[in-house]
């Protein structure tokens, strides 16, 4: 008899473990998405802790933990708990992710799989140092169905990302001082439902390698070369850019009629001076074959004073979203963001203008995807030069989480306004 129920009490044992259970729902998503990370099975007000786990795309390992105390029905729901303690504080959904932090000392940020790849994030529940259960999340960068084509027009570098059938609106893609092509951001856009050029303009195939003396002209053709396109809704498109593509996307916006929005990350409201080591010349842009007034380097603390170099934004014949960062280390992004709307409402723009500032966040304010915000020691691509973006691990973080649909909705919407207007006219 002993046997047997010592047999039982085994079953009944394996039954409650196997019970115990771990899942991300949905186990697949965008790398914009929020899953929800869940365990089950639990005794009430058991203490467990959930661990997150991955390789970056340089390799490098990443990690984070969160302990909680389950509920009265014996589960753990991270999107609506907030961890005992952890890598992060208060609820987050996706806050296992955020805040993961390498495990070498070497490393100075997360980098994402290379030719937007797949993202798998190892989740396992533990219990006292044991593991209890496991599953694997993906994060991906693009929809199945946007399809990715190389651009070669003419002097034109980069590449166009369209989604599945039909017609979309368009958004060119501006990166910043790091040069090459923004394909993540222009994937992003198109996995939700924009035509979307990442545009090189500098330190990107063939083209030049130096931020200086750049045509407005090349850009210019971009926009023209879009508004071809037969897959791109209308003639009016959107422009969006980060830092000194931030910058550069307010000044095409002042110029040129075919745009009909600008979203700028962490811009600024005057021209820079060439960026980033030894320039041949001191200026970025050109229009005309002229160089344009640039900030004077005496005054680069202070760019709200200068005006010779300020961008006309004024003229911009569509809304203006910015997106700043209150602690950007790299440069005063919010305090020219204030600057920005200041100037348009002396202007009395016509158009709508939204500044989303953002108290802890630095130079990454409004970043599209959710990944780590860890930063080590980070070093410019070009210059050399040690950098600091500036932010908060958790600042960064709810800057994303909240930026993310505000810049969706605010394309959305001001492309259907344009593309109403020029249906008008």
């Amino acid at each position: 008899m002993k046997p047997m129920l010592a047999a039982l009490a085994a079953c009944v044992a394996l039954g409650a473990l196997r019970a115990q259970s771990i899942e991300a729902v949905p186990d697949r998503i965008l790398a914009d998405e929020s899953a929800a990370i869940r365990a089950s099975g639990l005794q009430p007000n058991e203490l467990v802790t959930l661990r997150a786990e991955m390789s970056d795309g340089a390799g490098e390992h990443w990690t984070s933990y969160a302990e909680f105390l389950a509920d009265a029905r014996g589960a753990v729901d991270a999107s609506k708990q907030a961890p005992v303690t952890g890598t992060y504080k208060g609820v987050s959904a996706m806050g296992l992710v955020w805040s993961m932090a390498p495990l070498s000392k070497n490393v100075a940020r997360y980098r994402r799989p290379a030719d937007l790849g797949v993202q798998v994030i190892d989740l396992k529940l533990v219990r006292g140092g044991a593991q209890l259960a496991a599953i694997r999340l993906e994060q991906v960068s693009i929809r199945e169905d946007v399809q990715r084509i190389p651009v070669r027009e003419g002097s034109l570098r980069g590449e166009i990302f369209l989604p599945g059938g039909g017609r979309h609106p368009g958004v060119l893609v501006l990166g910043g001082s790091e040069g090459g092509a923004p394909i993540r951001q222009a994937a992003w856009l198109a996995s939700r439902g924009f035509a979307a050029l990442a545009l090189g303009y500098f330190h990107y195939q063939d083209l030049p390698d130096k931020l200086e003396a750049i045509p407005l002209e090349y850009f210019q053709s971009a926009l023209a070369w879009m508004a071809s396109r037969p897959e791109i809704l209308g003639g009016r498109l959107a422009v969006m850019g980060a830092s000194r593509g931030g910058e550069l996307a307010l000044q095409l916006g002042s110029m040129f009629p075919r745009i009909g929005a600008v979203a700028a990350f962490v811009p600024a409201n005057v021209r820079y001076p060439a960026c980033c080591g030894d320039n041949r010349v001191p200026y970025a842009w050109t229009w005309e074959g002229r160089a344009l007034p640039y900030l004077d380097r005496r005054f680069s603390r202070a760019p709200m004073a200068v005006t010779d170099a300020a961008i006309a934004v004024e003229n911009t014949r569509g809304p203006i979203l910015l997106i700043s960062g209150q602690d950007d280390g790299v440069w005063f992004s919010s305090m020219m963001a204030d600057a920005l709307v200041g100037r348009l409402k002396l202007a009395h723009f016509a158009y709508p203008v939204e500044s989303l500032k953002y108290n802890n966040a630095g130079h990454t304010a409004g970043r599209p995807e959710i990944a780590p915000t860890w930063l080590g020691r980070v070093v410019h691509p070009i210059s050399g030069r040690e950098m600091n973006p500036g932010g908060t691990r958790a600042g960064n973080a709810e800057s994303s989480l909240d930026a993310i649909p505000k810049v969706l909705e605010f394309l959305r919407r001001s492309l259907e306004s344009a593309l109403t207007s020029s249906a008008q006219r």
